[in-house]
């Protein structure tokens, strides 16, 4: 659906005031004013001090239950976490239920509506159009029902377009707040920035809470395709600083930021923008004013993590709970009544685990249809496999699953480009083991069977590369190993992810043949790098079918970012694969690979 740019500018401009205002009406206002106006009430036992809740989930990537669609089966992993909103809503209930509803809030930290199979079915299979027609998100209805306060955008909010995003926007009964995605053109805000909520103390003034909802820079570059000329996204720390001090001149006792961004101030896309990704901790640091922060985008668990800020050297309060609903952040804030106003006083944080609790039955019911309808569209039969293949291994062998998964994109490019002046390049291929647990069973293949090979909703583009900038690629792609003497004992379980590198950000090429070195540094590691059984020439020219996340930046290789583009596809690779495999029928896994590579040391192959 085309972005209408005249219903665009004019969202934009109601929203460039940049605030959404709830909160207690009546008494609690009317004494803020007589406050304010210097007419005091006079109770006999005026409040000295008060206590609110605030909790927080982030990266919920469309689980509204504990289902994994790729397996059809209640979710479970190694450690037995449980996920989804349904699960989270029972730990809100009981939170609330201890500290009061009334002095407790719900916020996210983004990344809502892309993850699951459902939320793709209401994107791309039945999408959703609006507030008042057709069908509704399942993470709308869920959100709504638990009562959301608001919710900050994730970068994974744009992979389908500002029209479905506006869609969903205008589903929520609570605002989705960035303060730093601004109109291309006017720099006003194109979403609300911030929330300002009154909480009622009887027999004193309103306490005021700020939420300001911060987004990720990098959404410039891995949706550039979506966003490039409408929105732009500024740094963190620099809109931090902007509208932290309004928040206080609007009367806020606590400012609180619901962040998508990591901790520890690193960045995937180098310098691509010149605002860091991971700037929540600088947040803190940097900008004087905040009591807490709601840390989101890493996927990791940090209950409770303090940091000083610079300036005056009051310690700020960070939380993450972990991912797809797998725990709840809970911030308890104290405050006292001194000289005439509410003054923080203490904030801590934990998290709690969705696995202790059972589903709130009324979500269940509430998504129940939308479930029931997705759990029959991927268990739909779309081929046959001759034998089983399997990820488990990929992150340290050459896997069929991989090379197949290379094998759709490089022939979708050929045919792409036959006829064409690049029809003659060779064509190379990347892909990623994001998933240890996919699999493709024997015999029958449902989609589900096959999307769980690609659970992003990246999409296909090809670029010319010369063999010297294949040869830099691999070498930055082989840092994922952690360097190994010749003599050391090898597990497998240690050898990969070093410096933290996920999974998703290791690539193997197709079309090339090459041996990895883990004896050697990081940067020294390829050898027998060949193409078509020669020594690949530096200078020759290749073609290689990218996703559109490396393609844009993501995880910082070299050359790609900036090669010549020479095709795109807006359909997501994902599709692409199970069209593939409806073509064909059949997956024969003896009538693809011959490219080879493998992890040596000091030239000797770790398996056999």
């Amino acid at each position: 659906m085309p972005l209408n740019r005249r219903d665009f500018i004019n969202r934009t401009a109601a929203t460039g005031a940049g605030v959404a205002i709830a909160g207690a009406a009546g008494a609690g206002s009317a004494q803020a004013a007589d406050h304010r106006h210097g007419h005091q009430p006079h109770p006999p036992h005026r409040p000295t001090t008060f206590s609110l809740r605030v909790l927080g989930t982030t990266d919920l990537h469309g689980h509204a239950l504990n289902w994994d669609y790729f397996t059809d089966a209640e979710y479970d992993d190694a450690t037995h976490n449980d996920v989804g909103l349904a699960k989270i809503a029972t730990l809100v209930e009981q939170a609330r239920a201890e500290k009061g509803h009334d002095r407790t809030l719900l916020i996210d930290a983004g990344d809502i509506i892309q993850g699951t199979q459902l939320s793709y079915y209401y994107a791309r299979v039945e999408p959703i159009t609006g507030a008042r027609r057709g069908p509704q998100h399942p993470m709308a209805l869920a959100m709504n029902h638990m009562k959301y306060d608001a919710a900050a955008l994730g970068n994974h909010e744009f992979n389908y377009g500002i029209p479905l995003l506006r869609a969903f926007q205008d589903q929520c009964d609570f605002p989705l707040l960035a303060a730093n995605a601004v109109d291309a053109k006017t720099l006003k805000p194109a979403f609300p920035p911030y929330l300002v909520k009154e909480l009622k103390v009887h027999g004193a003034p309103p306490v005021r809470i700020g939420i300001l909802g911060l987004t990720n820079p990098g959404i410039a570059v891995w949706d550039k395709a979506n966003v490039q000329g409408q929105l732009a996204f500024p740094g963190l720390v620099e809109q931090a600083k902007k509208y932290v001090p309004k928040l206080r001149a609007l009367g806020c006792d606590v400012v609180f930021c619901t962040d998508h961004s990591g901790l520890d101030g690193t960045t995937s896309y180098g310098d691509a923008v010149p605002y860091p990704e991971n700037a929540s901790s600088l947040v803190a640091a940097q900008v004087p004013g905040i009591d807490a922060i709601l840390v989101g985008h890493t996927h990791v668990e940090r209950p409770q993590t303090l940091v000083v800020n610079e300036q005056t050297g009051k310690t700020v309060v960070l939380s993450e709970p972990l991912y797809w609903g797998m725990r709840l952040s809970v911030f308890d804030i104290d405050l006292t009544f001194e000289h005439g106003r509410w003054q923080v006083s203490s904030v801590t944080a934990e998290v709690r685990n969705a696995n202790t609790v059972a589903e709130d039955p009324q979500i269940a019911r509430l998504v129940r249809d939308e479930h029931q309808k997705v759990v029959a569209y991927v268990n739909q039969i779309v081929g046959t496999c001759t034998v089983a293949m399997s990820a488990a291994e990929s992150t340290y062998k050459d896997t069929p699953i991989i090379d197949f998964l290379n094998l759709v994109q490089s022939d979708t490019v050929k045919a792409a480009l036959a006829g064409t002046a690049y029809a003659s390049l060779p064509v190379l291929s990347e892909a990623s083991p994001f998933s240890r647990t996919a699999a493709i069973p024997g015999g029958q293949v449902s989609l589900r069977d096959v999307a769980g090979l690609y659970v992003y909703e990246n999409t296909l583009e090809a670029k010319i590369l010369t063999g010297a900038q294949v040869k830099d690629y691999l070498e930055w792609s082989a840092a994922y190993f952690v360097q190994t003497a010749p003599d050391a004992p090898v597990d497998v379980t240690k050898i990969t992810n070093a410096n933290n590198t996920p999974d998703f950000s290791y690539d193997v090429l197709s079309g090339v043949s090459y041996d990895i070195d883990i004896a050697q540094p990081a940067g020294s590691r390829i050898v027998n790098l060949t193409a078509g059984g020669a020594p690949i020439d530096p200078a020759a020219q290749f073609v290689l079918a990218v996703n559109n996340y490396r393609s844009s930046g993501g995880s910082n290789y070299p050359h790609v970012a900036t090669a010549q583009q020479v095709w795109s596809s807006s359909d997501e690779i994902r599709n692409t694969i199970i069209a593939w495999v409806q073509a064909h029928g059949t997956i024969d896994p003896s009538t693809f690979g011959g490219d080879e590579w493998r992890l040596t040391r000091a030239g000797v192959p770790l398996f056999s």
